[in-house]
């Protein structure tokens, strides 16, 4: 894997401007903040990522990855303020879950999510490098 850097560029802050890598894709689904049964426990936005990004590690280890492999991903929010303002929580919880490796990011906002309790969806792309 390769982190795409231009020249001369500033670099970002949590994530790359770009990823180049060889492997294996895996590419997961949309993770909301529900544990494995399909329920929520907390309302708070921060809470809410923390365990979509619990989900995305278990479903990528399904494909034998791990956060490192992460090449991309995009986050859905309900309310850019409230991400906004819970960044030190899910820095924390994105460090712990994710470690130090930031792919190319990209966060939106939409109007609604599917799941109403839902405050934030996140998917993502991997590449588990090939063995040769």
């Amino acid at each position: 894997m390769k982190i795409l850097q231009p020249p001369g560029w500033l670099r970002p802050r949590g994530y790359a401007n770009g990823v180049a890598a060889r492997g294996t894709a895996v590419y997961v689904s949309g993770m909301i903040g529900w544990d494995s049964q399909g329920v929520f426990h907390t309302d708070d936005f921060a809470a809410q990522t923390r365990q979509a990004l619990h989900n995305i590690v278990a479903v990528l280890a399904e494909a034998g990855a791990r956060p490192e492999h992460i090449v991309r991903m995009t986050w859905y929010v309900l309310d850019k303020r409230e991400y906004v303002a819970a960044w030190p929580a899910i820095g924390v919880a994105y460090r712990e879950i994710m470690g130090a490796h930031y792919p190319a990011m990209t966060a939106v906002q939409v109007a609604g999510l599917v799941e109403d309790r839902a405050r934030v969806e996140i998917e993502v792309t991997a590449i588990v490098p090939s063995v040769e």
